[in-house]
C-alpha cells in the first residue's frame, strides 16, 4: 500500500475540468491535497509566495488558460532557481507531437492528455502520480514522458 500523502497543485482555467479532477481525487485509494489556481498569473503568485511553509509535490498544468499560458509558466518556473527542478506534468487537451516534444525540451515531468471520460481521467490521475512518485519526480526519457490512462 502507497502510504505517500500527495500535495498537488492544478493550475487550469476550466472550472469543470477543476471539478472533475477533484472528484476523481477523492475516489482514488491515495491520499491527495489539492489547491487550484485559474490562470498563470494566479500560479506565478503562488509558486513565489514565500509564506507557504513547502511547495505542493507536483503541479498538473494546462496549457491554455488566459493572462499567461501554461508553456510561458513551464519556461519561467524552470528560470526560478528554487523552482527548476519542481515536477510539473502538462495536463492539456491536445497532443500535438511538436507541442509535446517542445514541453520535454523545456522540462516538464510529463504529458497527459485530458481524458473526455471520467474513469480515464481517474485512472490517468492515479498512473500519473504513481509513475511520477515511482520514478522520484524526475523527467523520464521520451519515450515515457506521455502517461496514458
Amino acid at each position: 500500500m502507497n502510504n505517500q500523502i500527495y500535495n498537488i497543485l492544478l493550475a487550469d482555467d476550466d472550472s469543470d475540468d477543476c471539478s472533475f479532477f477533484e472528484e476523481a481525487l477523492d475516489e482514488l485509494s491515495l491520499a491527495t491535497t489539492l489547491v487550484t489556481v485559474n490562470d498563470g498569473v494566479q500560479l506565478m503568485d503562488f509558486l513565489t509566495d514565500t509564506s507557504h511553509e513547502s511547495l505542493p509535490d507536483l503541479l498538473f498544468l494546462d496549457l491554455n488558460m488566459p493572462k499567461k499560458n501554461g508553456s510561458e509558466c513551464l519556461a519561467e518556473i524552470k528560470q526560478i532557481e528554487t523552482l527548476k527542478n519542481f515536477p510539473i506534468i502538462i495536463f492539456s487537451t491536445s497532443l500535438d507531437t511538436e507541442i509535446v516534444d517542445v514541453m520535454y525540451q523545456k522540462g516538464a515531468t510529463y504529458y497527459i492528455r485530458k481524458p473526455g471520460d471520467y474513469s480515464k481521467l481517474k485512472s490517468v490521475i492515479q498512473n500519473a502520480l504513481l509513475t511520477a512518485s515511482k520514478n522520484d519526480f524526475k523527467q523520464p526519457d521520451r519515450s515515457e514522458f506521455i502517461i496514458q490512462p
